[in-house]
């Protein structure tokens, strides 16, 4: 049964030549990265900041399914959606397509957590409501 979840972030992200491996195509790795990258950006659209406070977002979990081998040149669209929140916690899908097509769909779980004591914490409820928000 394929889970319940809306879009919430669109970047696009170029290709850089360095994020080929020795074998020509964009290295497993960098896939996370491209992830990563779009959910900071989404994140502090929303006004929270990834850096600084006493709360924060951790990934407890990340995976990729690799469809197609990228490569140098090109920009991948980077989309993510996100699923219904739990007490501290929610999962993001990610699709990163090239010109339409589908080259590797992730998932990361994040779990809000204070910082200063290393455990979960309820989700902000400004986070919540645009989660929840149909």
């Amino acid at each position: 049964m394929e889970p319940q979840k809306k879009l919430a972030h669109v970047t696009h992200l170029p290709i850089r030549w360095g994020d080929q491996d020795a074998f020509g195509h964009v290295n497993n790795t960098v896939y996370f990265r491209y992830m990563e990258q779009a959910r900071i950006e989404w994140v502090e659209s929303l006004g929270f900041k990834t850096w600084l406070g006493d709360e924060g977002p951790v990934i407890v979990h990340a995976s990729c399914t690799f469809l197609r081998q990228m490569t140098y040149p090109g920009t991948v669209e980077v989309r993510t959606s996100v699923g219904r929140p739990g007490r501290s916690s929610f999962q993001t899908y990610v699709d990163m397509q090239i010109d339409g097509e589908l080259f590797a769909a992730g998932t990361a779980k994040i779990v809000w957590v204070n910082r200063l004591t290393g455990k979960s914490t309820p989700l902000p409820e400004s986070l919540r409501a645009l989660l929840e928000a149909e």
